[in-house]
């Protein structure tokens, strides 16, 4: 059975999470591979909302397991109340998740370190990490010398490790800000964290193997990203980036499982741009229609609450995105949102230093100057929110799904009319095959 993949294609915050869901039917492995708490995905079913940070979003399917592999970097405390969380609402975690033992640890100095380095600013902007301690992390990861794994918890050798890295890490802070006086305690930090380590355990595993022979077997593999491809820490709008590769290329590295096993990538966009944080963002509109996009599509961070940053949809971002993440199809989400607008403007191009460009710049100051060049297009100015068939849309609604799909070079395959499982339509053909034209069949 071939690999499905779920990848935002914008600054992250696409409704991947409501996507994933509702395709988990169909597959018997859900695989969150990069990433960490920063994440925030949001499923809503009924009158029931769940807020997911770092479980895979096919943890409420009541079959499929749900795997956190490598690339991942776990906060234990985090994940532990999300756990009791949804255990408490009836959800089968503890036969349904598993976390691999390579999985790297997110410890008390990467929250110290986060929070000091937040204070700087590049180019005037501060990049606005989530304070969740993921870059440090995985900077420790690529560094080696003082990354800590889950399955190191484990080992004989865990308090040693705990001590040497805690002395280590004590210096490093106080390099960084000679003010800093919090003293780090090695005995609390080894006593917390092994107490993580004894109600984890029964999660742990090699995840890695699992996969390879659920490879092996044909199994039905569904891979959710998190944040979104212009993140992404190669190949995004650098330094205002993640730190793992959260476009398509990280897919195989952060799981474990070979590129060739992975045939479909749905790229996830919302009808609009928002991003959180600093960093250029040319279609962005700090005015009245911004806030109003932001009002009816209740743009706060799901992680920090934060308001996003609102803007028209940007073709030439997504169309970069969708090429570099070998994306098949587009779902797009949130159409409802822009329903009460007379007229929708799309980025089709930019302007820097007097030319048209169509490729998106590799520099962030090159993206700073680059002024968007707009098509407009009616607005249909009809609430689309009970509508469950593609072809029962407004004409101009229509007209714009066929317009976004030109400029990206890529088939809308699913649409999305409201935050509920019910208000998805499928358009694909092979999808539609499978789950019906629209969710509310299920």
């Amino acid at each position: 059975m071939p690999g499905t993949c779920v990848i935002g294609l914008q600054w992250g915050d696409e409704a991947k999470g409501k996507l994933v869901d509702l395709l988990t039917a169909d597959f018997d492995w859900v695989v969150r591979y990069q990433g960490g708490a920063n994440a925030g995905h949001t499923v809503v079913v009924g009158e029931d909302t769940y807020k997911l940070h770092h479980i895979p979003s096919g943890i409420l399917s009541t079959e499929a397991k749900n795997l956190i592999t490598p690339g991942v970097v776990l906060n234990p405390p985090t994940i532990l109340k999300e756990i009791e969380s949804l255990t408490s609402r009836n959800i089968r975690v503890a036969e349904n998740l598993l976390i691999s033992d390579r999985v790297h640890l997110v410890l008390p100095w990467h929250l110290e370190e986060d929070r000091i380095l937040n204070k700087a600013v590049v180019d005037g902007e501060n990049i606005g990490t989530t304070l969740r301690g993921i870059g440090p992390c995985y900077r420790d990861k690529v560094g080696r010398t003082y990354a800590v794994r889950v399955g190191d918890m484990y080992r004989p050798d865990f308090r040693e490790k705990i001590e040497r890295t805690t002395a280590a890490k004590q210096n490093l802070l106080g390099s960084i800000d000679p003010s800093y006086a919090l003293q780090l305690n090695a005995d609390e930090i080894y006593q917390e964290y092994s107490g993580y380590a004894e109600k984890l355990k029964p999660h742990v595993a090699d995840t890695t193997a699992m996969l390879l022979d659920a490879v092996d077997a044909d199994a039905r593999i569904l891979f959710e990203g998190a944040q979104g491809a212009l993140l992404d820490i190669d190949h995004g709008t650098f330094p205002f980036v993640t730190s793992s590769n959260s476009s398509g290329v990280g897919v195989a590295a952060g799981s474990g499982v070979p590129p060739r096993c992975i045939t479909r990538v749905i790229g996830v966009i919302k009808a609009y741009s928002t991003r959180v944080g600093g960093g250029p963002f040319p279609t962005e509109q700090d005015n009245e229609t911004g806030q109003h996009i932001r009002d009816l599509g209740n743009e706060y961070g799901t992680t920090t609450g934060r308001p996003r940053r609102c803007g028209w949809f940007d073709a030439v971002a997504v169309r970069y995105t969708a090429r570099l993440s070998g994306v098949d199809m587009l779902s797009l989400m949130m159409l409802d949102v822009l329903s009460e607008l007379e007229e929708i403007q799309i980025c089709v191009a930019y302007e820097i230093n007097g030319q048209r460009v169509t490729d998106f710049p590799s520099h962030p100051d090159d993206l700073r100057q680059a002024k968007p060049i707009y098509e407009t297009l009616a607005g249909w100015q009809t609430d689309v929110t009970k509508i469950d068939r593609a072809e029962d849309l407004p004409e101009n609604a229509i007209a714009y799904m066929n317009r976004i799909s030109e400029l990206v070079g890529r088939p809308v395959g699913v649409a999305s009319v409201g935050p509920d499982r019910a208000q998805t339509m499928f358009l694909d053909e092979e999808l539609a095959q499978t789950y019906g034209n629209s969710a509310s069949s299920r």
